[in-house]
C-alpha cells in the first residue's frame, strides 16, 4: 500500500520510515509530490483534534491514503507557571513560531530559570484510508518516555528536532546524542506507531478482502 505520510518534515519521516519499515506499505510524503499544500489553521484544542485537522484537509485534496500526527511537550515539574507548559504551542512562543535555533535558546532559557525540566510528548495520529475508513490513537504506547530538558545545549542538531540537543537520559544522565542509541523513548514510539499501522492494515484487509 502507498502511503502519505502529511508531513514535510524531514526528520519526522525518517523517523517513521524507520518505525513501519516492517509493515507491507510504500511509505511517503508531502515534499516528494508536486502540490501546493493548503494552509492548514492547527486551532484544536490536542495533539488527535490537531492530526485529524491536518489528515482530513490532505485526503480532500490527494484523494490518497494519507495520515497525519501531531505532539504535544508537557513538563512534570511543580513549579513551572501553567501559561508556560508548552502542550500543543511547542513552537510557537508569544504568537511567534520559532526556527530551530530560537527553540533551543528558549527552552535553555526555561531549564535555567526553573532548573531542569523533566518532559516528555504526547503524540498522535489520524489515518484516513477513505471517507469510511478513518483511523486514529492517542494511546500512551505513541507517547515518549519522560525525559530531561537541561540549559547546556549540544554541540550536535538535527533538523527539524532541535530540542534533542537539550535532552538528557533521566537514568543515565547523558545527553541522548552521546548514547549508542537515540532511545528517548523512539523505540517505544515506534512500536507503537507500528502496532497502530499493523492493526490499521489487519481491519482493511477484512473490510476488502475477506
Amino acid at each position: 500500500m502507498k502511503l502519505i505520510y502529511g508531513t514535510t518534515n524531514s526528520a519526522k519521516f525518517i523517523t517513521m520510515h524507520s518505525a513501519l519499515k516492517n509493515l507491507d506499505v510504500e511509505l511517503t510524503n508531502l515534499n516528494e509530490m508536486n502540490i501546493i499544500l493548503p494552509n492548514i489553521d492547527e486551532n484544536g484544542n490536542t495533539p488527535l483534534e490537531n492530526a485529524r485537522l491536518k489528515a482530513f484537509s490532505f485526503y480532500q485534496l490527494l484523494h490518497e491514503p494519507v495520515f497525519s500526527c501531531d505532539s504535544g511537550l508537557y513538563f512534570q515539574n511543580q513549579n513551572i507557571p501553567e501559561n508556560l507548559q508548552p502542550g500543543l504551542n511547542i513552537r510557537r512562543i508569544n504568537g511567534k513560531r520559532l526556527n530551530d535555533d530560537e527553540m533551543i535558546e528558549y527552552y535553555s532559557g526555561l531549564a535555567r530559570e526553573y532548573g531542569e525540566l523533566t518532559a516528555y510528548y504526547k503524540n498522535a495520529v489520524c489515518f484516513v484510508y477513505d471517507e469510511q475508513h478513518i483511523y486514529e490513537s492517542t494511546d500512551d504506547s505513541l507517547n515518549s518516555k519522560p525525559f530531561i530538558i537541561i540549559q547546556k545545549p549540544h554541540i550536535k542538531r538535527v533538523s527539524g528536532f532541535p530540542l534533542d540537543s537539550l535532552s538528557v537520559d533521566i537514568e543515565s544522565r547523558e545527553y541522548y546524542f552521546d548514547k549508542e542509541n537515540l532511545s528517548r523513548g523512539y523505540e517505544k514510539i515506534n512500536k507503537g506507531f507500528s502496532d497502530f499501522f499493523e492493526n490499521c492494515l489487519n481491519k482493511l484487509k477484512v473490510d476488502f478482502y475477506d
